[in-house]
């Protein structure tokens, strides 16, 4: 199933994108999107069978904002330097482990809105990501099988990053990934059944029409279930937690100089296989 939420920011209604590419009204069924939706499977059960049989409500997309596919979002865990191609533009070292850092829950925006360039930003950058969203309560698990079986679905995840802020002002790179808007999500929510393997996945980004990245899940050197397992040994996810899981080569600060960080006006696309697309216009903070 291929899950949303539509309309204005902070009232959006949760819906369905079925087969034809008709939006359905979810909001007779379930009142959102979110963890406690993802853990129960009687009630998504009972929403494929809606869908299978033609009983959901259509809705009229004209003009409809799409919101970000998930509410209530618990924790956002990242995973650095998670692409072989990427480190080695960055000239970084692949990992012995997984590089792990947080985003802020309020950094989530929908996947055509507006995304900010900090006061006093001179190194904003884009970063295409897989996103998975966790389904069922997983700690200390034991293998990369068992972490695929705790995914709920997959998304599309731009993690927008300030790179002067990141690595040069000190302490861990949080700063440089939480300012406001640096985590545009969706647009769907694809569940776990329709992606069969993770690591089998194109991520493509543009900016001002311009391919950028141009990547594969395959490159990664902590695949899907290994992360998840990983993160497991270290805290406990929950149904409706998102583990960003790294981008591929092509950001900005991979470039020669003058390094093509974002500006206000510039526009980023970016798309996962089978995940939808995301569209954002550059604005000052």
């Amino acid at each position: 199933m291929k899950l949303l939420r539509v309309g204005t920011a902070g009232r959006e209604r949760p819906a369905l994108l079925d087969p034809d590419g008709t939006l359905r009204d979810l909001s007779g069924l379930v009142a959102d999107i979110d963890g406690t939706l993802l853990a129960d499977e009687d009630v998504l059960g009972r929403i494929r069978s809606a869908a299978a049989a033609g009983d959901l409500p259509a809705l009229d997309a004209t003009g409809l904002r799409t919101g970000p596919p998930l509410a209530r979002i618990g924790k956002i865990v990242c995973i650095g330097l998670n692409y072989h191609d990427h480190a080695r533009e960055t000239g970084a070292e692949p990992p012995d482990e997984p590089v792990i850092f947080f985003k802020a829950p309020d950094t989530v925006v929908g996947p055509d809105d507006t995304v900010l360039i900090p006061r006093g930003s001179v190194k904003t950058d884009w970063e295409v990501e897989l996103a998975v969203v966790i389904g069922r309560t997983a700690r200390y698990l034991e293998s990369a099988e068992e972490g695929l079986a705790h995914v709920a679905g997959y998304a599309v995840a731009h993690d927008v990053s300030e790179r002067e802020f990141q690595t040069e002002r000190g302490g861990t790179w949080d700063k440089g990934k939480n300012c406001e808007t640096f985590n545009p999500l969706g647009p769907w929510l694809v569940t776990a059944d329709e992606v069969p393997d993770p690591q089998n996945l194109s991520l493509r980004l543009w900016v001002n029409g311009e391919l950028k990245q141009d990547g594969t899940t395959a490159e990664q050197i902590f695949p899907v279930g290994e992360v998840v397992r990983y993160v497991s040994r270290f805290m406990t996810l929950y149904p409706g937690d998102v583990v960003n899981t790294g981008t591929p080569a092509g950001v900005a600060m991979g470039h020669p100089e003058p390094k093509p960080y974002l500006r206000a006006g510039d526009v980023v696309e970016l798309e996962v296989t089978g995940l939808g697309r995301q569209r954002q216009v550059l604005a000052q903070a």
